[in-house]
């Protein structure tokens, strides 16, 4: 699994996360182990506002490019894990206690993962944005 292999949807939430400066970006591809959904969308705010500001920023991209709307929510006025169902996928943004306490990945650690990288000092740079800086930096390095 690699960012380009993503639907569009999951790369729009991944985009919105760390616009708001989501860590610990997670995606977990349950299409082989889950028959509710396809994947977890799963990340970390530091702070109940940062929790509000990622759920809040998801949810006006994916309607603002796809027209989608969560067909459910969970927590979102909570500062330790909010949920925000989209039938296809499911965004889980957590505190840093809740995410090491319900320990997602654990659960579903049979399911394939990718880890999106953290951007230290990310100056609004998306997913789409970094897979091609990252491509263009390991055809240059011969990687």
């Amino acid at each position: 699994m690699n960012l380009n292999s993503l639907p569009d949807s999951v790369r729009i939430a991944i985009d919105a996360a760390q616009d708001k400066k989501a860590a610990g970006i997670t995606i977990l591809d349950l299409r082989e182990v889950g028959g509710f959904t396809s994947y977890f969308v799963i990340c970390t705010g530091f702070s109940t506002p940062q929790v509000q500001a990622i759920c809040t920023e998801v949810e006006e991209q994916l309607y603002k490019h796809l027209k989608r709307e969560p067909e459910h929510r969970e927590g979102t006025r909570s500062a330790e894990w909010a949920l925000l169902d989209f039938g296809s996928f499911i965004v889980h943004v957590f505190n840093e206690r809740a995410r090491r306490f319900y320990d997602l990945e654990r659960l579903w650690r049979s399911a394939p993962k990718l880890d999106i990288p953290d951007e230290p000092g990310h100056a609004g740079r998306g997913v789409h944005e970094e897979a091609t800086y990252l491509c263009a930096t390991s055809r240059r390095s011969g990687i």
